[in-house]
């Protein structure tokens, strides 16, 4: 189970206080990670894609046009409004309020997206939530791991978040990045490999 003080009740606690607690919209630091982000995926296209932990929905903005449908998941309903706004102009985009692992979509991704979500998240659990991308990650498709790289109160810093999850979900290592304040790592599921 989710460490209490991460549970629904916190992330809407949190956006009732503040619609965009982390600063989506106005931080250099998102701008920034959120380019180097799609700079990773954005050599094909995807026929489902799949973001969790999408909040106000301003990374789904840049994923969505990348898809030919596109599905964002949030913990909490509150940010999920403003998702919905923010991307009502791009077709086959559509978002619901789902707790991973514990809650899981139906059907089969070829683009699975979870940036700075991991380490919220205790050790059980991203080794649940990677069964659950294993289970729905098509022949060929990706994950994207983004996480922060100072996460020192929450349940794990991001480095053993992303870890284990690597480790859990045992897929080929295309690319990986490191920058002072956040990592990339990029996974297929290469079945040629």
């Amino acid at each position: 189970m989710t460490d209490p003080s991460y549970d629904r009740a916190y992330f809407d606690n949190l956006y009732a206080s503040d619609p965009d607690p982390w600063r989506f919209r106005s931080s250099d630091y998102e701008r920034a990670k959120y380019a180097e982000t799609i700079s990773i995926i954005s050599d094909r296209r995807y026929r489902n894609g799949l973001e969790v932990g999408c909040s106000i929905g301003i990374l789904s903005t840049c994923l969505a046009p990348l898809c030919d449908s596109f599905l964002g998941l949030d913990i909490s309903e509150h940010p999920l409004k403003e998702a919905r706004a923010n991307c009502a102009a791009i077709p086959a985009t559509r978002f619901e309020c789902m707790r991973v692992p514990d809650q899981w979509p139906a059907g089969q991704f070829d683009l699975i997206v979870l940036s700075e979500v991991l380490y919220f998240l205790p050790a059980s659990e991203i080794d649940a939530l990677a069964a659950c991308v294993l289970k729905c990650l098509a022949p060929g498709g990706r994950v994207i791991l983004v996480n922060w790289l100072g996460a020192d109160e929450l349940p794990q810093p991001g480095d053993l978040a992303a870890e284990r999850f690597l480790s859990a979900a045992p897929l080929f290592i295309a690319a990986q990045r490191r920058h002072a304040l956040y990592r990339i790592d990029l996974i297929e599921n290469d079945q040629a490999r």
